[in-house]
């Protein structure tokens, strides 16, 4: 099996694996893997419950469409996330119920939509800004998250849902699920929990080198 064909699986499985878990529903979100030699990334409009590896688009190193169905509109949003991050070799956006919930809610800052509340979302998540709303695909928004690629591993977009990114698919929808799940974690606690204080995340900084 090429490594092309293992990514176009993966891509298939993980969009699967979300879908049954709820965190996207219909035709909402999109994935995307980083190749030698572009990208593969679902098609506009795609259920990633029902993806056909054949059918994911390829884009090459310049954005070209070159074989596949027709990409998502938000392909300008990943080459920005891949331009800026050179380690993120997998991206994930949903419409993740608790998470755009947390949005219409009101997020804890504007630079970190959750506090540190459990320590695997220290280490898995770390810091996530809010991206305030604009129209889906719009090319400001993506502009907004490329500059911060480096220094995050995701982004919650207003009214829009999450996206994040890492060295794999696979590792993207890990992250993502924990953010969601720290989401609805904040938002069904009546009294809301306190953050981990800064000895606590220093100590996951020292032990299990967390980006926080």
């Amino acid at each position: 099996m090429s490594e092309e064909t293992r990514i176009r699986d993966e891509i298939c499985t993980v969009g699967a694996h979300l879908y049954d878990r709820g965190y996207t529903v219909g035709t909402a979100g999109n994935i995307s893997a980083r190749l030698d030699d572009g990208w593969l990334i679902t098609p506009t409009d795609a259920c990633l419950g029902r993806l056909d590896p054949a059918e994911l688009s390829k884009v090459d190193g310049s954005g070209q469409w070159v074989s596949g169905a027709k990409p998502s509109k938000t392909l300008a949003l990943h080459r920005g996330i891949y331009s800026g991050d050179g380690k993120a070799r997998g991206i994930i956006h949903t419409h993740s119920t608790h998470l755009v919930a947390l949005t219409l809610a009101g997020v804890w800052h504007e630079d970190e939509v959750l506090p540190p509340i459990t320590p695997y979302q220290v280490m898995k998540v770390g810091r996530i800004p809010l991206i305030r709303y604009r129209r889906p695909g719009d090319p400001q928004s993506a502009a907004e998250v490329a500059a911060l690629a480096g220094q995050v591993r995701g982004a919650l977009f207003e009214r829009l849902g999450p996206v994040l990114w890492e060295r794999s698919v696979a590792h993207a929808s890990y992250a993502l699920e924990e953010l969601e799940e720290t989401a609805r974690l904040w938002l069904m606690s009546a009294k809301r929990p306190q953050p981990l204080d800064a000895a606590a995340i220093q100590e996951l900084r020292d032990v299990f080198d967390a980006r926080y």
